[in-house]
């Protein structure tokens, strides 16, 4: 132990920690300089039970919805997000997802496991929304898996990175509209047969590195569901939001 914390502070000093979104030199690994940190859009305050998204004014209960999951109905039982999806919520994202960047995944953990509190109970499982086996070779890694790992250490919580499978294909959804989305994704998740068991009847945290439609959550609740699990509450990293 004391070796490992000599080999790294010379590694601090040679190359001392920078802000996650600019070069700023920051105390710790994982930090935001000052700056970065309020331009960053945390969401605080009162929110959707839905799925976080900020509201202007209110209680954060599970019964105060925002405009989206009033006229969607949500499969899920609540859900939370850690930051809107734009600024340095969206290049954090971006970063993660597609810049190499998976360094991000642990203070984003920190950030997701803030905003479940009072959602998160000792008996849940965390699962990551999957990607399919050639978008994975392709980017090298899931994101939303590593944000899983990564909050999983976090809260104490057993993580189970391959209980979905995404057999299909689907093309990338950005540009889709909401119906369009959920009738691509309709077929394109499965359960992992070998994990069925240990799904029965478990509250599961369901992560994601984003949240637009909802659409793959949807898709992804529906499986979990049909195989037996207990109630699924949502957790992402971001949350694009109308007008953000």
């Amino acid at each position: 132990m004391r070796l490992r914390g000599i080999v790294q502070t010379s590694i601090r000093l040679v190359y001392p920690p920078t802000c996650l979104t600019c070069d700023t030199m920051v105390e710790t690994e994982g930090g935001l300089c000052g700056l970065c940190w309020r331009e960053t859009p945390f969401i605080d305050g009162a929110v959707c039970g839905g799925c976080g998204a900020p509201l202007v004014a209110g209680p954060v209960t599970d019964d105060v919805l925002c405009d989206d999951c009033l006229r969607v109905r949500r499969p899920w039982a609540a859900g939370r997000s850690a930051l809107v999806y734009r600024d340095n919520g969206r290049r954090l994202v971006l970063g993660l997802k597609h810049g190499d960047r998976m360094e991000v995944a642990r203070p984003a953990a920190r950030w997701m496991a803030r905003a479940a509190r009072g959602m998160v109970t000792p008996d849940m499982i965390v699962v990551p929304v999957p990607l399919h086996w050639l978008r994975r070779i392709k980017r090298r890694y899931n994101q939303s898996a590593l944000l899983g790992r990564a909050l999983a250490r976090e809260i104490g919580l057993t993580r189970y990175a391959d209980m979905l499978e995404r057999p299909l294909a689907t093309p990338p959804l950005d540009g889709m509209s909401p119906d369009k989305r959920h009738e691509t994704l309709e077929q394109a998740l499965s359960i992992n047969g070998r994990r069925q068991g240990d799904l029965q009847g478990r509250p599961v945290l369901l992560i994601d590195d984003v949240m637009t439609s909802g659409a793959t959550l949807s898709a992804a609740t529906g499986v979990l569901q049909a195989a037996g699990s207990g109630p699924v509450s949502v957790l992402t990293l971001a949350r694009a939001v109308k007008d953000a």
